[in-house]
């Protein structure tokens, strides 16, 4: 049995929240392309409505300004501080903290959210009030497994895949789900090939010793990633969704017009 991500509504776009806490380039292309949809017959099918934001240092406040969009805020790690903690690492008190934002929200009858380059967890709050219906782009193909789990996960999934001899690199998009990463894929990026300074190898564990030229290697693909990845599948996933064109099964499948979106494994 297939269950619609999002129904949409005759003559209404999907309503959107943008959620970013740094630069917020990603969100920058869903707004370029939404302008771009809108000069065409059908117009755009995704709207959005208001920009979210989790640090007041972030480019939100000027995006929003340029773009005549409201922009809510709440300063994540002023909350924890406020709670004793010098970190946001405590999840236990990250479902309270969702509830706040789920309250700045409510103005603006948002349908779905994306994850644009927004770095906090989201947890069962926000997850239930949005179900199937917030968006995230990760830089690693997840269809990559280390037997029954996704390998490269997390925050340095990019340094991860290097480091293992992968001679290519992806970027997917995919539900938001409890588990960090572990969401239905619903879309998975052209490749980026690897390329390392001569007489680099990917060995084991070599960034420990070498952690700046790692850095600097990681950091590097993973911007020409964002590019070719990233500010591609993330708009069209949004659009694809807006349109009603995901469903899910129960089995954690996602479908794209009724036919499976990607197997298990990359081609």
């Amino acid at each position: 049995m297939f269950n619609p991500l999002y129904s949409p509504a005759p003559g209404r776009p999907m309503r959107v929240a943008g959620f970013m806490s740094g630069s917020g380039t990603n969100l920058v292309k869903i707004l370029e392309r939404q302008d771009d949809l809108a000069g065409t017959s059908g117009g755009c099918p995704y709207d959005v409505v208001v920009i979210f934001s989790d640090n007041p240092s972030s480019n939100g406040a000027r995006i929003a300004e340029s773009r005549g969009l409201p922009l809510a805020e709440a300063d994540i790690l002023a909350f924890y501080r406020s709670r004793g903690h010098d970190t946001k690492r405590d999840l236990s008190l990250r479902p309270e903290f969702d509830r706040k934002v789920i309250e700045k929200l409510g103005p603006y009858e948002v349908d779905a959210i994306v994850l644009a380059g927004y770095m906090s967890v989201v947890t069962a709050p926000l997850l239930e009030a949005f179900p199937g219906r917030i968006v995230n782009v990760h830089p690693a193909d997840l269809r990559i497994l280390e037997g029954d789990r996704r390998k490269y996960t997390g925050d340095f999934a990019v340094r991860d895949a290097i480091l293992a001899g992968e001679s290519v690199l992806r970027a997917t998009t995919h539900i938001v789900r409890e588990q960090v990463d572990g969401g239905e894929i619903l879309m998975v990026s052209d490749p980026v090939r690897v390329e390392l300074p001569e007489g680099v190898k990917p060995v084991g564990q070599a960034w420990r010793q070498e952690r700046d030229l790692w850095n600097r290697i990681a950091g590097e693909h993973q911007e020409r990633l964002k590019q070719v990845g990233d500010w591609s599948i993330l708009p069209k996933t949004l659009e694809r969704l807006a349109r009603g064109r995901y469903s899910v099964d129960e089995h954690g499948r996602a479908y794209l017009d009724g036919e499976p979106v990607e197997g298990p494994e990359p081609p």
